[in-house]
């Protein structure tokens, strides 16, 4: 089995509202009937609005949701892809592998319903003075517990980029998925799990932000809130 994260964009004529609704009903119908063993998205929609402040992006036209699949072989996506096509203005694919350091246990909720909090994508590039074997170790070896440690996440989940399936897309490593309270993207006390304590705080930045600096090229990272929706598991 393998995991498809297809990068989506809205049409222009297209509301957001019905951009969710297509999403979640037709699309997710269709793609389930092609035989995904899993699907998954997060839509920038009205519930991610209040966090869009957070948003870091070096897109003229921010993306407007991501689809994670999982077929049997990547080799059959065609029909996917044109399901995918059908609803978007254009849309971007990369197959991963996927590792889940955080499993989500405690903001569960029933499939096709919106999981509480926020659900922050990240899409990184290796640094171009890292090898790939050293951006991979620093960034899996080390920075994981530091991530874990630090921050108030109910879901963290690491897609190693193996290939991009489509012509066009950026040439991002890793593509990071990470589930937060939905008060973390206004109270850094939240967000950096420090229970209060303004020491604790300081330290979960400085230690947070040191590590990511040995391994993100901040100049081209991108970070989208979304709402997140588990169609099929």
């Amino acid at each position: 089995m393998e995991k498809l994260i297809y990068v989506v964009w809205r049409r222009a004529d297209v509301s957001v509202r019905d951009f969710k609704r297509k999403l979640l009903g037709q699309v997710a119908g269709e793609v389930v009937k092609l035989g995904a063993r899993k699907l998954s998205m997060s839509i920038v929609d009205e519930d991610a609005e209040y966090a869009q402040a957070s948003r870091i992006t070096q897109m003229s036209d921010p993306m407007s949701a991501t689809i994670s699949i999982w077929l049997d072989t990547a080799l059959g996506r065609a029909p996917v892809e044109q399901v995918i096509a059908s609803a978007a203005a254009r849309y971007i694919g990369h197959l991963v592998t996927e590792s889940v350091p955080i499993v989500n246990t405690t903001q569960t909720v029933p499939l096709g319903e919106r999981t509480p909090g926020i659900n922050t994508i990240a899409f990184l590039e290796k640094p171009d003075h890292m090898s790939y074997e050293a951006w991979l170790d620093r960034w899996q070896g080390h920075h994981t517990q530091v991530a874990i440690d630090t921050q108030s996440t109910f879901l963290y989940i690491q897609n190693v980029v193996v290939r991009t399936l489509t012509e066009g897309a950026p040439p991002w490593t890793a593509i990071v998925e990470e589930g937060f309270p939905r008060e973390a993207l206004s109270d850094p006390m939240v967000f950096y799990a420090a229970g209060g304590s303004e020491e604790k705080l300081r330290e979960n930045q400085t230690r947070m932000l040191e590590s990511c600096r040995r391994f993100i090229d901040f100049s081209r990272l991108e970070s989208h809130p979304m709402s997140e929706y588990i169609l099929k598991d």
